[in-house]
């Protein structure tokens, strides 16, 4: 029994080594409970009850208070953990679930997984092209001042090289806390909730 129940324990400790690719995340992650479980063990980092969880992603998604959630919401939302969402994410060792005892526990693939929202269909904020327009005005107005287009002249080459320097840092800074804000396990409610549709 021992010999088994280490066999298990190796079975389960590659599998929650091998590396996930990008697809087998988004397909694991594109639902939008499987990303809630995920935000509540990163964020805690400890096991938890299957009902308390349950009753947690409940009061996320019929935006409302722990207390609040009724009895159909809870069990609405704990019998396609149970029977569908926990299995799949355990499969792939983002976590532990066990369903005899009804407790599910973060793994160190929980711990590692870096989701960014923006793998995520209509959570895109588009700071590729933001940087690109950013790089295109750069270049304009470099031409302008070579030319020596006024009002732009005005200005020094020295001041403009601090404009253009300060905007793009700016940016750069406001993408950086964007992005941290849009990992999921950081805040008290999913992305998601806390920064509304866009």
């Amino acid at each position: 029994m021992i010999v088994v129940a280490q066999h298990q324990r190796t079975q389960m400790d590659d599998r929650s080594t091998a590396p996930l690719s990008k697809g087998d995340v988004f397909e694991l992650l594109r639902n939008q409970r499987r990303r809630y479980v995920l935000h509540f063990l990163k964020r805690d980092d400890r096991p938890v009850e299957l009902g308390d969880l349950a009753q947690q992603i409940a009061a996320w998604e019929y935006d409302t208070s722990l207390e609040s959630v009724t009895p159909e919401q809870r069990k609405r939302v704990y019998t396609t953990l149970q029977q569908t969402h926990l299995p799949k994410m355990d499969e792939a060792g983002i976590l532990t679930f066990d369903s005899d005892h009804g407790v599910v526990e973060p793994t160190a693939r929980t711990r590692d997984i870096s989701v960014y929202l923006e793998i995520v269909p209509g959570r895109e904020f588009a700071w590729r092209e933001l940087y690109l327009s950013l790089g295109a005005v750069s270049c304009a107005l470099v031409a302008a001042l070579w030319v020596g287009i006024y009002p732009l002249t005005l200005l020094s080459s020295t001041t403009w090289a601090g404009i253009i320097a300060v905007t793009l840092t700016v940016t750069a800074v406001g993408h950086i806390y964007y992005e941290r804000n849009m990992r999921l396990g950081h805040g008290d409610q999913p992305p998601e909730l806390s920064h509304g549709d866009e």
